[in-house]
């Protein structure tokens, strides 16, 4: 089932890929890579999740519409799973690739709603590091299909200092429920990563046990 919601003036596609099976579980919410849609999420990864499981496609990406002209930043695409989230509730995130730095993001952003944030590996990941030289991308402007090519090349040329992603990993720390509010778990360490996982001092996780991991909420959850 898919319902849309409205982010200014960007209709996004909310997937519900599983019912709760646990009327009193939270429920997960599955991020996408760059260039990719709901439909990138393996059945292996959320099977077991006692809540609802939920996917959402990004603006310009899946079946979510594509602003004109562009104009994407992580901070827009934090500003789609907000939207999200004050329509399911508190909830485990989990994102891959560009979806794990938005994760990142929200974790920080909103730690009283975010119930334990999952890292994976995926398209987009790495971004780029701040650079002093100007880029404009080249893309094919004519395009009406998601993925809109604005949002492959100006997220994929998206600045992402290590101390921007350490500063939202430490809001997280200090403001979320959780021991440990962000699980790592990817085999891929661009400098943003590292600073956060040197900030935690966390070891890489098993995807599905870190997500289980945030299944109950008790006070306080451990990551193994």
């Amino acid at each position: 089932m898919t319902e849309y919601l409205q982010h200014g003036r960007v209709r996004l596609a909310l997937h519900c890929l599983q019912p709760a099976q646990n009327s009193g579980s939270h429920a997960l919410l599955l991020l996408h890579g760059l260039g990719e849609s709901a439909r990138a999420h393996p059945p292996s990864l959320y099977g077991a999740w006692p809540g609802a499981v939920h996917a959402l496609d990004f603006t310009g990406h899946g079946a979510s519409s594509i602003p004109a002209g562009g104009g994407y930043s992580c901070e827009v695409l934090m500003g789609d799973v907000d939207i999200a989230l004050a329509r399911i509730g508190p909830a485990t995130v989990c994102g891959r690739g560009l979806g794990a730095y938005i994760a990142l993001l929200i974790a920080g952003a909103r730690p009283k709603k975010v119930r334990g944030a999952v890292l994976l590996d995926g398209p987009g990941l790495a971004g780029t590091c701040a650079t002093s030289t100007p880029y404009i991308p080249l893309v094919h402007a004519a395009s009406t299909l998601t993925p809109d090519p604005f949002a492959l090349a100006e997220l994929a040329t998206d600045a992402r200092p290590p101390e921007y992603a350490a500063h939202y990993a430490t809001l997280a720390r200090e403001f979320s429920a959780l021991a440990n509010p962000i699980a790592i778990c990817t085999r891929e360490q661009p400098p943003w990563l590292q600073a956060v996982r040197l900030l935690l001092a966390c070891d890489a996780a098993h995807p599905v046990k870190a997500c289980m991991s945030y299944a109950v909420m008790p006070s306080q959850v451990a990551v193994p």
